[in-house]
């Protein structure tokens, strides 16, 4: 387990601050306290569930960024833990586990990988397992590490394009591969639509994270992406052979 104590310790007061508030709308967190960064319309704020992160998965789930609604169930489950008196490890995990691609994109996620065929590549019953039992298959994080939003709105990964952010381009091209390169094996690396690939393709190409196979055309499994369905249609056989190869090369090592 690598977690980053020092800045989780910074932000623990106001934390747990927020558990006795019992506050936690975009008035309680999106404020200067919580502000990491600006570049222009971009504001960066803290979330404390990509602190912990699992350098022995084979499974890497990244999103663009995460989102308020995650951002808010991490405050929420770090606040209690906090309050109850537990290690910054123990907050860093367990803030991980509530908090990570949470909510109906988690459950749209598990049924895609599910018809993908990853439970059998991975010898698991179901994918869900990851987030259960399995959990130390498992890493989940974000191409950007820590919330952004665009003109309060949740930063999607195209407006503005990563290349033209200072702020962006730092967490996507260094931040990012440093993480990933922390993996002590080979693993399968599932980026969540378009622009998330389009980093990791990017960042493969100048020779970053080689020992990451990326599961090209995977749709972004949040409800707003109502073209999830058909970009899954269309890319499912392709999505099956690539996680059928990537097991394959597993079982020749």
């Amino acid at each position: 387990m690598i977690c980053n104590r020092e800045r989780l310790a910074h932000f623990s007061r106001q934390l747990k601050a927020l558990s006795s508030s019992g506050g936690f709308t975009k008035s309680d967190l999106l404020t200067p306290e919580f502000h990491l960064a600006k570049d222009g319309d971009l504001d960066m704020y803290y979330s404390p569930h990509n602190e912990y992160i699992n350098p022995h998965a084979a499974v890497v789930i990244s999103g663009i960024t995460p989102g308020f609604f995650q951002m808010q169930r991490a405050y929420k489950a770090a606040a209690q833990l906090l309050k109850n008196g537990e290690s910054l490890e123990v907050v860093a995990y367990e803030t991980k586990k509530a908090a990570g691609l949470s909510g109906s994109m988690r459950q749209h996620m598990i049924e895609m990988l599910n018809e993908c065929g990853l439970p059998a590549a991975f010898r698991v019953e179901n994918s869900s397992c990851l987030f259960g039992a399995k959990r130390e298959l498992l890493h989940t994080t974000s191409v950007i590490k820590h919330p952004v939003f665009y003109q309060q709105k949740n930063y999607t990964g195209h407006q503005p394009p990563i290349s033209r952010s200072a702020l962006l381009s730092r967490y996507a091209l260094k931040y990012f591969p440093d993480e990933i390169e922390m993996m002590k094996k080979d693993i399968l690396l599932v980026p969540l639509g378009k622009a998330a690939e389009s980093a990791c393709r990017m960042l493969k190409k100048n020779g970053r994270m080689n020992h990451a196979v990326i599961l090209e055309g995977f749709p972004h499994p949040s409800g707003a992406n109502g073209h999830r369905f058909k970009q899954f249609h269309e890319n499912k056989q392709s999505l099956r052979e690539q996680i059928q190869r990537f097991a394959g090369f597993l079982q020749k090592l």
